[in-house]
């Protein structure tokens, strides 16, 4: 009899409790790259033969490698009137997939032959097998997460463009980018996490060129999405890094500067970073960057022993991590 009670008290004593904290599940490890630009000299390159990742490929051993494509990937189209456009062969996706899981096509150049072009170039994406995020056939698709499993972990992608030309963007009926507007981004967060994702990690296109450090615009909003439930806000646009911070316990790393971009001349426009970030269901749990030079032809050659951000362990940011033996345990 005593044993039933104790039994019976058990039991509503569990039924009564509060559950623990979710599981964090296996860790994920991805990595973002900023700008990839595979016109001019980087795609004659790939018409070549060469793989303009080819430095990085041990650095890209991860579970998700995501980019920027900051090109038109099509053969169609008309350029628009603005100073630089960029169109790409479709030869190049083949290279792009060898590398890369996801790319974001939320940026200036992704429509600069025109929206049939756009289409060309989301069509050949399929074709390819390289999933795409930040642009679409209608706004709805532009602004419709891609979520992809690894190990068991859904992750889910946003893009966002915010640098002109506004005509780029997407419209109830026709194709285009997802452009950012606060809520509009807030709101895409929260039905991603309602949609069942893990992990959800914007990636923005915004910035000015050449600036060191982000703007108030880009801290608010950056705060604002992390206040919306994204696990980490990752940028891209300004051709230069522009730092890192913590914001509730949440990485943002607001630019990555360029990483396949050819025409730049200065140290900082031809320095990048690849981001590396260990994820599981409670977020990312630690990240790093790995710094990027690029050459004359724009292709990019890890510089190792080059010190930028990193965070391997509870605590502050710290500036002077070198890839592979960051301070306080090994790099992701």
């Amino acid at each position: 009899m005593k044993i039933a009670v104790a039994l019976a008290s058990l039991l509503l004593l569990g039924a009564c409790s509060s559950p623990g904290p979710a599981a964090p599940g296996p860790d994920v490890h991805l990595a973002f790259v900023g700008d990839v630009m595979l016109d001019t000299l980087p795609g004659e390159a790939v018409a070549r033969g060469q793989d303009p990742f080819a430095d990085f490929e041990s650095l890209l051993q991860t579970d998700l490698n995501v980019a920027n494509l900051e090109c038109s990937v099509a053969r169609g189209g008309t350029p628009e009137q603005k100073r630089f456009t960029f169109h790409a062969s479709p030869g190049v996706v083949a290279v792009l997939t060898r590398h890369f899981g996801a790319v974001s096509l939320a940026n200036n150049h992704s429509g600069d032959f025109g929206k049939p072009a756009l289409e060309e170039t989301m069509a050949n994406l399929r074709e390819g097998r390289l999933p795409f995020f930040g642009a679409g056939k209608d706004l709805a698709s532009a602004h419709a997460p891609l979520i992809l499993t690894r190990s068991g972990l859904r992750i889910a992608l946003l893009g966002y463009d915010e640098f002109l030309p506004r005509s780029f963007e997407a419209t109830p009926s026709t194709p285009g980018v997802a452009w950012s507007e606060d809520e509009e981004v807030v709101t895409d967060i929260r039905a991603a996490l309602r949609a069942g994702a893990d992990v959800v990690i914007p990636f923005l296109h915004w910035g000015w060129e050449g600036e060191a450090k982000p703007s108030d615009r880009q801290r608010r909003l950056a705060r604002a999405m992390i206040d919306a439930g994204a696990s980490a806000v990752i940028g891209s646009h300004p051709h230069v890094t522009q730092g890192a911070e913590m914001y509730r316990g949440r990485p943002i790393i607001y630019s990555l500067g360029n990483f396949v971009f050819d025409g730049f001349h200065e140290a900082a426009t031809r320095t990048g970073w690849l981001a590396r970030l260990t994820v599981n269901r409670r977020g990312v749990v630690r990240w790093d960057t790995v710094v990027a030079r690029l050459d004359d032809q724009g292709l990019p050659h890890p510089d190792l022993d080059a010190k930028s951000p990193c965070l391997v362990a509870p605590g502050p940011i710290r500036e002077d991590c070198v890839a592979g033996r960051a301070p306080g345990g090994s790099a992701p």
